[in-house]
């Protein structure tokens, strides 16, 4: 293999690297208040007109996705909307002006009425996928369906024979593949700049706080109810090593547990609320009054009023009769803490991830091993050294908490709708599906202690 110069090199991937800046939207925000990256300018210019959509769920994901169409009204425009919590509807309904007879309480409502809008978006909780997807595609919508698609294999391949059958669009939120930052890693991968890829390390630190909110106290705190984390927080991760990597995943092999969320681990002196007279709240890394109250953060899943003078005493409600309240400690959850699986990809490609609760930082961190050059990198930025060479690059630039994917997703999508072209989308329920799979191979694995074969 003869050497590339630096020229070469950039001229081969197309794009100069260096630092580069996004540019961000003025008022919309993720869950945790970040800027929103906007998408970028060529994926705009492939919408052929603009379509119409069903929002199923108006909670974060919903609005995330449904602020898209208030920042850009000519491509997508919101027609309806099913949400069960009024405040919730209501307000998604002002912020879209949605005529009143086409707000509904929960999703099943929609299908009593004829297709009215093009396509539908999904986001309502895990186990209330497969539902209102099943009745979309009958009907004929096409669809951006949340992750994961379901939290039973069994719905997810129904799912796909369907939208195969109708021929309709399924996008799944996969936003990482829609991320600049991972869109780069795998153009060097799949450019053989690398080399052969020989191996990957991939983690996910999702950080103490987000753990406890999330997976202790909040919705997904009960796998059973909800979704394995696995798959509701770390499908996105196995299958964005699956579209990096390019290749088939054949054996998984799976160990995680819940260590430290658990009545054993209770301080002595804590009581079952925080708001109970718990001894030991002041020096409690966890404790509901320090997160919500005191600090103020962490409060997505808090319907707060308009008027700010009033946030204290509604969220010392929600800490009194809720379970964002309640001791970490003595939670009915059941989701590991920390989880490690080890893959076996064609071409005997290994691959290792870890999702840890235990961190002060999340997003990802990757580090991706050639046979001619490495990469490491953490969402933010990578530096890329090329063994042949002797140089290496580095290319930073700002991100939101999905690396600017969640609007790049809105665009691909929209085009995709609007030209009827599936094609413009890299998550497709035929792409997302599979990593699926390995979720579900995974928690078989960690169960009962097995290495587990990979069936698409």
């Amino acid at each position: 293999m003869q050497p590339l110069s630096r020229r070469d090199l950039l001229e081969k991937l197309g794009y100069t690297l260096g630092a580069l800046s996004f540019p961000v939207s003025s008022w919309a925000t993720n869950e945790l208040g970040e800027k929103l990256i906007l998408p970028n300018r060529h994926r705009q210019n492939r919408i052929k007109k603009q379509i119409t959509a069903i929002t199923l769920g108006a909670g974060n994901r919903g609005n995330v996705y449904g602020d898209y169409a208030t920042a850009y009204p000519d491509q997508i425009k919101i027609v309806g909307v099913a949400e069960p919590i009024e405040i919730r509807r209501k307000r998604y309904s002002e912020k879209h002006n949605i005529q009143s007879q086409d707000q509904f309480t929960t999703w099943e409502h929609v299908f009593e009425k004829e297709k009215f809008a093009d396509a539908i978006i999904i986001t309502t909780p895990d186990d209330l996928h497969y539902g209102p997807c099943m009745a979309a595609l009958k009907q004929g919508y096409d669809i951006l369906l949340e992750k994961p698609i379901s939290p039973s294999e069994e719905e997810c391949r129904d799912i796909l024979e369907l939208a195969n059958k109708n021929k309709r669009i399924v996008a799944v939120c996969h936003v990482l593949r829609y991320a600049p930052y991972f869109e780069r890693l795998r153009e060097i991968m799949q450019s053989g700049l690398l080399g052969n890829v020989v191996s990957m390390q991939h983690f996910e630190p999702i950080q103490h706080i987000h753990m406890s909110h999330s997976f202790v106290r909040g919705n997904w705190h009960n796998s059973k109810e909800t979704a394995p984390i696995i798959l509701a927080k770390s499908c996105h991760d196995l299958d964005i090593i699956k579209w990096l990597i390019g290749k088939n995943c054949k054996k998984i092999q799976a160990f995680g547990k819940l260590s430290w969320f658990h009545e054993g681990n209770a301080p002595e002196g804590s009581t079952k609320r925080c708001t109970d007279g718990c001894s030991v709240e002041s020096t409690c890394p966890y404790s509901a009054l320090k997160i919500y109250h005191r600090d103020r953060i962490w409060l997505h899943h808090f319907d707060l009023p308009e008027d700010k003078s009033k946030h204290g005493e509604v969220i010392m409600d929600y800490l009194k009769h809720s379970n964002y309240g309640r001791c970490v400690y003595r939670m009915e959850n059941d989701q590991p803490d920390h989880y490690t699986s080890n893959m076996l990809f064609d071409d005997d490609i290994t691959v290792s991830f870890n999702m840890e609760a235990f961190t002060d930082y999340h997003g990802r961190r990757t580090r991706i091993m050639g046979s001619m050059g490495d990469i490491v990198g953490d969402m933010y930025s990578y530096k890329w050294s090329n063994f042949i060479t002797g140089e290496s690059e580095e290319w930073k630039h700002e991100s939101d908490g999905h690396g600017g994917g969640d609007w790049n997703l809105m665009s691909d999508w929209i085009a995709a709708v609007s030209n009827q072209d599936e094609s413009l989308l890299t998550s497709t329920i035929s792409d997302s599906i599979e990593s699926h799979i390995m979720g579900f191979a995974a928690e078989k694995s960690r169960l009962n202690h097995t290495v587990e074969d990979i069936v698409l």
